[in-house]
């Protein structure tokens, strides 16, 4: 032990007495690892969360590429020689076809008179129906006979009254006029009266039943 001390002692003394380059490389070594130590003090050690964020979006952001230009059209194919013309070929002449051949005459024998068969003749037409005029009903005329007035009868005044009478189609009568008087309005107004009772028969025109016009005459006389 106290052989190191001294030569240690020795080492000491021997390099005071001047400058010694590999001390001065190693002060300057630890100087500079304590400046790196407090530079590592000195920043933080985890970054903020916004800026890892934000650094995060901008790496995401993506540049589409424009898109590629298209391709030239291919170039025409080159034809070495020029195709041949085209030979016009004369129309195909029409071949001459027979002509057919005659029918043989065929014997037709005359028609007898047996054979002509003569169609009937259309029936007539239906002889069409005389119109027919309306007309008072004989019997119920004669059945219901006019009233001769009292007051004529006395003064025996007679006469003929002539009566024209509207029917419609069912025999009634519409309207009762007088066409002649007999110059006594007693008499004219008891054949006006009579006349409304009777039945009548009403017109034919075309097979169908239509109004009609009947002209009567009454006459009045004593005895």
């Amino acid at each position: 032990m106290t052989e190191q001390l001294v030569v240690h002692r020795n080492y000491e003394e021997t390099e005071d007495s001047g400058l010694s380059w590999p001390r001065i490389i190693g002060i300057a070594f630890v100087i500079a690892l304590h400046l790196a130590a407090l530079m590592l003090l000195l920043i933080p050690a985890v970054a903020p969360k916004a800026d890892v964020e934000k650094e995060r979006a901008i790496l995401v952001t993506l540049v589409d590429a424009p898109p590629p230009p298209p391709p030239p059209p291919p170039p025409p194919p080159k034809q070495d020689k020029p195709p041949p013309p085209i030979k016009e070929l004369s129309p195909p002449k029409p071949t001459q076809v027979p002509p057919p051949p005659e029918a043989p005459p065929v014997d037709v024998p005359e028609p007898r008179d047996t054979d002509i068969v003569v169609p009937p003749s259309p029936p007539a037409p239906p002889a069409p129906v005389a119109d027919i005029a309306a007309s008072v009903d004989i019997s119920s005329k004669n059945m219901n006979p006019p009233r001769y007035p009292p007051a004529a009868a006395r003064s025996g005044i007679e006469g003929e009254v002539i009566l024209v009478i509207d029917v419609d189609a069912n025999g009634n009568v519409t309207n009762v006029t007088v066409e002649k008087s007999s110059r006594n309005r007693d008499l004219d107004r008891a054949a006006m009266e009579a006349a409304r009772r009777w039945r009548f028969n009403p017109a034919t025109v075309g097979g169908q039943k239509a109004a009609g016009r009947v002209r009567v005459p009454v006459n009045f006389t004593l005895g």
